[in-house]
């Protein structure tokens, strides 16, 4: 008799569980969407205020145009900062990639003293403020005649974009099978062909995604370029921020629409590309 009871009290409470489970997991869908509605709500404003008649920012629009995108195009000034920010860019992600692939080679393979400080000073400037690592910049490019300079607001952006390069591929070397550049060099293989034609290709994805977001780092850095570009060297976010500082300009509503726009296909296709090695290195 006693075992029965126990049996339908532990009968019961699976059923309560069983019921509860449902309840917590709408809950839970609930609150998720409304905070990813509240982070993207903005995006959703934007947009359509990029496509306004106005002269000015309103939402709703009252009417639709295209003046902005057109204004955005026909300015000199917008698109020479925008050429200048893609050259850096560019420039930056190339930079940043090749010695990034290298240090995450040395951290991840190598065995010598000091590797974790090393490491940590490398990834620093993810989690340092972007204005001090900017006053320290400045300080030394003072010294070094490097301010208004492009060199110089390369290699600023590029230590700031080498340790979005060494997370990704370190992260895919840790997950490389070691034994299938050991078969590579049994069967005569040099270091330099092991890692052409067996290590660089499986890590590609990780280096294809280190090298979009060191690209959107270099081109989406202000605090930095305030500090090293000057008026010559002026960058699209430079050029954003004087427009919302100086003017309301609803030609900012247009260029941040297309930077989402261009941000979204840009981590879209890096998610591709690794789900894709993935996938090939599964097989």
């Amino acid at each position: 008799m006693a075992e029965r009871v126990e049996t339908l009290e532990v009968s019961t409470t699976v059923r309560s569980r069983r019921r509860s489970v449902p309840w917590a997991r709408i809950v839970l869908g609930v609150f998720s969407g409304l905070v990813l509605l509240y982070l993207v709500a903005p995006v959703l404003i934007v947009i359509p205020m990029s496509f306004s008649a106005a002269k000015y920012l309103s939402f709703p629009p009252p009417g639709f145009s295209l003046q902005w995108y057109e204004n955005f195009f026909s300015r000199a000034d917008w698109t020479q900062a925008t050429i200048q920010s893609i050259r850096v860019a560019v420039t930056v992600m190339v930079l940043a990639t090749v010695i990034g692939v290298a240090a995450s080679l040395a951290l991840v393979r190598g065995s010598f003293p000091g590797k974790e400080v090393i490491n940590l000073i490398i990834v620093s400037p993810l989690v340092v403020p972007s204005i001090i690592v900017a006053i320290a910049i400045y300080g030394l490019y003072v010294r070094l005649h490097l301010v208004q300079t492009f060199w110089g607001l390369v290699l600023a952006h590029t230590v700031l974009a080498i340790p979005y390069v060494i997370v990704n591929v370190t992260a895919t070397l840790r997950g490389f099978d070691v034994r299938l550049e050991h078969a590579a060099q049994s069967l005569g293989a040099n270091g330099w062909q092991t890692f052409r034609y067996v290590t660089l290709p499986l890590i590609s994805p990780g280096i294809f995604a280190g090298a979009v977001f060191a690209f959107i780092a270099s081109f989406d850095e202000l605090i930095v370029a305030l500090f090293i570009a000057g008026a010559r060297g002026r960058t699209l976010p430079m050029r954003m921020f004087e427009g919302l500082r100086m003017e309301i300009d609803p030609t900012i509503a247009a260029v941040s629409s297309m930077l989402i726009v261009f941000s979204i296909l840009v981590l879209a296709s890096a998610e591709l590309v690794r789900r894709r090695g993935r996938g090939e290195s599964a097989g």
